[in-house]
């Protein structure tokens, strides 16, 4: 079969990554130099690679807004904005091959959108640029202070690595419980009282199921499309990691995790949540078809469109495993600079710092539903307090930012492998039977070859 460009592009650079791309783009990324400040009249293009452009409606509209508003403070840089290569039902699937591929071609993004599951590649692999050399530790951290109102101290160092900031979080959420409250008084239940604990979500959703024919529970956790930041919340809710704390050894497969994917096998094979994939799972939440979602703030929008006029849609924090204490982690991802130009560098610099500034998360918080990570706007008269007023939805958000874990990325240049392999292990279990223990155990025995040598 004859090869694209693409292909052989990727081809290159996975070759070089086997051959340990990870330690020489580390080595480099330490000695960056600083990139000097730009003239008034220096004229400087930049491509910004994002995710959100190739999600439709509300994300697509609102980055091109905010690119607008860069040009117009900003006027002698210029920046192109693209979606990544590919063609992924997830096009943040599609952000590392895409980098890879255009890296090989000599022609990376100035900067770009990365998932914290990537952030180990992220900065061994493609050789993010430290941004505490690029522009200076202390800018760095004077734009977490804000102007007003500075980031929530648990979103700082998402992007963190050894000891600098290479990242700034840019958007995410942490897994929310939306429930339709129309169905749950349709079903006898309380709508100010939803369920707290995995339990209660299980005799919630045999109720509705039972009394009104709608399905009970989706959890958007427990797919490969879903990637495994709610599966690594619950996993860790339950008193388990997916990986320990010293990166060095797999633990997916460990009591705690097996005992969520048990109970969520039981979920489906009781009829409490029906076999959907994450498409066809919020879109039928978003339909009123199904009385409780565990989701991202991302897709909040598209469940208000849905709910309008229509049936009374109410979120609450992510429920509990008995007595032990939830424990949130983060979805999203942060902004990185791969340009190898002094000018595209600092320019780079002048865009995120726009995207995450008082004025974009206002702007991304109203439009879209994410959380706005400079948390005092959401009592700024000037900023969020009239919009948050209007809208409860964020509530469960913010409190359980104050409380957040980190998303955990693999190790190495097989880490997608590892991550993709306990998933597949975990949607095997859940909506096909395999036995959890035997599959997960599997999965992780043969992911152990893929671990960096010493792990």
């Amino acid at each position: 079969m004859r090869k694209t460009p693409i292909a052989l592009a990727l081809a290159v650079v996975l070759g070089t990554t086997a051959c340990g791309l990870g330690s020489t783009a580390s080595q480099e990324a330490t000695t960056v130099a600083r990139a000097p400040e730009l003239r008034p009249d220096q004229q400087v293009s930049i491509v910004f690679e994002s995710y959100n452009f190739g999600q439709a409606g509300a994300w697509t509209d609102t980055f091109n807004e905010l690119i607008g508003k860069f040009g117009q403070a900003h006027p002698n840089i210029k920046v192109t904005a693209q979606k990544p290569q590919g063609n992924s039902a997830n096009p943040a699937t599609d952000t590392v091959p895409s980098i890879q591929a255009q890296m090989a071609a000599g022609s990376p993004p100035d900067v770009a959108q990365l998932g914290f599951s990537d952030l180990d590649f992220t900065i061994n692999g493609l050789g993010a640029k430290p941004l505490d050399d690029l522009v200076g530790k202390e800018e760095v951290q004077a734009n977490f202070d804000g102007t007003k109102h500075p980031f929530a101290p648990t979103a700082r160092t998402l992007a963190d690595w050894n000891g600098k900031t290479y990242g700034v979080p840019f958007v995410f959420s942490t897994p929310v419980l939306y429930y339709n409250a129309t169905l749950f008084a349709q079903a006898g239940l309380d709508p100010a009282n939803p369920p707290k604990t995995w339990d209660e979500v299980q005799q919630a959703s045999q109720a509705i199921k039972q009394r009104t024919g709608k399905d009970g529970a989706y959890l958007d956790c427990l797919t490969k499309t879903a990637k495994d930041w709610c599966f690594q919340a619950l996993v860790r809710s339950n008193g388990g990691r997916v990986i320990s704390e010293d990166r060095s050894s797999l633990a997916f497969a460990d009591a705690p995790a097996v005992e969520v994917v048990k109970m969520a096998q039981n979920m489906v094979r009781t009829g409490s949540t029906p076999k959907l994939t994450q498409q066809q799972g919020y879109e039928a939440f978003a339909r009123g078809d199904i009385g409780m979602i565990l989701e991202t703030s991302a897709i909040q929008a598209t469940f208000i469109k849905g709910a309008k006029d229509k049936w009374d849609l109410r979120a609450t924090t992510m429920p509990a495993f008995g007595g032990k204490p939830a424990v949130a982690t983060n979805s999203g991802a942060s902004l990185f600079v791969f340009s190898q130009d002094p000018a595209k560098q600092r320019a780079a610099w002048e865009l995120i710092r726009f995207l995450t500034s008082e004025e974009a998360y206002t702007t991304i918080a109203s439009k879209i539903g994410y959380l706005p990570l400079r948390t005092g706007l959401l009592e700024d008269p000037a900023g969020l307090q009239a919009w948050a007023a209007k809208n409860p939805l964020i509530k469960p958000n913010v409190e359980q930012l104050a409380r957040m874990e980190p998303w955990v990325s693999f190790p190495g240049n097989s880490y997608l492998q590892i991550r993709d392999g306990m998933m597949d292990a975990v949607e095997k279990a859940v909506y096909q039977g395999a036995d959890p223990q035997a599959a997960l155990t599997a999965a992780r025995d043969a992911a152990k070859p893929l671990m960096p040598a010493g792990r």
